[in-house]
C-alpha cells in the first residue's frame, strides 16, 4: 500500500542504532528508547502560505533526518511503522554522501 502526504507533511522510518555499547554491552529492546533518526520515505506536496501559494518542501525522499524524541504521530502501514512529521518538526538533514565528514558518534 502506499501513503502520500499532504502539504507540508513527511513520512519517516525511523532507523534503529546499535543497540551496544562502546564497552561490547548489549541494550536489550525493553530498555532502549526510540531512535531519534530516520529516512524519509515520502514528501508532500509543500506548505500552504497564506497567499494561496504553495513553497516546496526542502526535504526530499531517502533524505536521513534527525527529529524531536516525541515529534509526529506513529502510523502502522502493512506491518511498518512509520512516523507522519510536519517539515518544521525535522531538527536537520544527515549528510551521508562522499566527503561527509561524520562528527556523530553512536551513545
Amino acid at each position: 500500500m502506499q501513503i502520500r502526504p499532504l502539504y507540508d507533511r513527511i513520512i519517516v522510518k525511523r532507523i534503529d542504532p546499535l543497540r551496544q555499547t562502546a564497552s561490547g554491552i548489549v541494550i536489550p529492546d525493553t530498555a532502549a528508547e526510540k531512535p531519534e533518526q530516520g529516512e524519509v520515505v515520502a514528501v508532500g506536496t509543500g506548505r500552504l502560505l497564506q497567499d494561496g501559494s504553495l513553497r516546496p518542501l526542502q526535504l526530499r525522499s531517502g533524505d536521513r533526518v534527525l527529529f524531536g524524541k516525541f515529534a509526529g504521530q506513529t502510523v502502522k502501514l502493512d506491518d511498518q511503522e512509520l512516523l507522519v512529521l510536519r517539515e518544521e518538526d525535522v531538527l536537520g538533514v544527515i549528510d551521508t554522501g562522499p566527503g561527509a565528514k561524520s562528527s556523530l558518534k553512536a551513545a
